[in-house]
């Protein structure tokens, strides 16, 4: 019985967290870059707030990795994101059967563990301003948010959220 309720205890912490994939360009000194800015269009799919709060976040992260927010910046950083509404479709299984002298019989019960979760996917690209607007960067991150939180909640995802993304950043080659 520890094992199971181990094994369910860890299938709920890893199902929760945030995953984050990286793409880059191999070629790229990425010492070179030390400004930075936002594309003045981006349609980030975050609302207003959201997308104050996600900015903030990475503003604060850039800037302890020693990069600074410019109006002429060496690359451009666009955010896009889309919610996706995952079904957990997790249940227990409980089954009794019995059979003897010719008759069979069966009781089966189904538990659904946890319930809908909202995911969202996050992309934000590094693009070189001065080289034809080439991508040299990408994270894609998927990570489950609450629609109801708080804004001080919000806040501290988000952050959390970009200390991640940020981990990769510039990548160990």
């Amino acid at each position: 019985m520890k094992t199971f309720k181990f094994i369910l205890i860890a299938l709920l912490i890893t199902s929760c967290g945030t995953i984050v994939n990286y793409d880059y360009e191999k070629s790229t000194d990425f010492t070179q870059y030390k400004t930075y800015n936002y594309f003045g269009d981006m349609k980030t799919g975050l609302s207003q707030l959201d997308n104050k709060r996600l900015i903030r976040a990475i503003d604060a992260k850039l800037q302890t990795m020693g990069l600074a927010r410019s109006e002429n910046p060496d690359f451009y950083i666009d955010i896009q994101s889309q919610d996706v509404m995952n079904r957990n479709n997790s249940s227990v299984g409980v089954g009794a059967g019995g059979g003897g002298r010719g008759g069979f019989g069966g009781v089966s019960v189904g538990i659904p563990l946890g319930g809908s979760q909202n995911t969202r996917e996050i992309v934000i690209d590094f693009v070189d301003k001065n080289q034809n607007e080439k991508l040299f960067w990408q994270a894609v991150s998927e990570s489950s948010y609450k629609q109801n939180a708080s804004p001080e909640k919000r806040e501290e995802t988000f952050a959390k959220l970009v200390e991640k993304i940020f981990s990769g950043y510039p990548p160990k080659k």
